[in-house]
C-alpha cells in the first residue's frame, strides 16, 4: 500500500485489513481518534512501536512523555508541524 491509497483508506469506518499495530495507530490518529491509536503504539513493543508511540504523546502536548518515547525508540525528539511527523512516519512504515 503507498501513501495516496492509506490516505484514502481513511474514508471507511476501519483500518485495512493486514495493517501492523503501527500504521493502524496512525489510521486511527488520522481518523481523530487518539485513543484508539494510543492502544495500538502500546500494544506494539518494539523500537517503531515506541517512536508512534513519542508522536501520539507529542500531538496530545505531552513533551515530557513524547520525550520518554523518542529516547526508548533511539531517536531525537521531532520539533516540526506533527502533520509532517505523521506523513514522515506514514511513509517510511509503509516501504518498508
Amino acid at each position: 500500500m503507498d501513501l495516496a491509497a492509506f490516505k484514502a483508506s481513511l474514508a471507511a469506518a476501519e483500518p485495512p485489513a493486514g495493517l501492523d499495530l503501527v500504521l493502524q495507530a496512525l489510521w486511527w490518529d488520522a481518523k481523530g481518534d487518539w485513543a484508539k491509536a494510543h492502544s495500538c503504539a502500546q500494544d506494539d513493543k518494539s523500537a517503531t512501536g515506541a517512536r508512534v508511540h513519542a508522536y501520539l504523546h507529542r500531538v496530545e502536548g505531552d513533551l515530557s512523555n513524547a520525550g520518554y518515547w523518542y529516547n526508548r525508540a533511539g531517536r531525537t525528539p521531532a520539533s516540526g508541524p506533527t502533520a509532517a511527523e505523521w506523513e514522515s512516519l506514514a511513509m517510511e512504515l509503509l516501504g518498508r
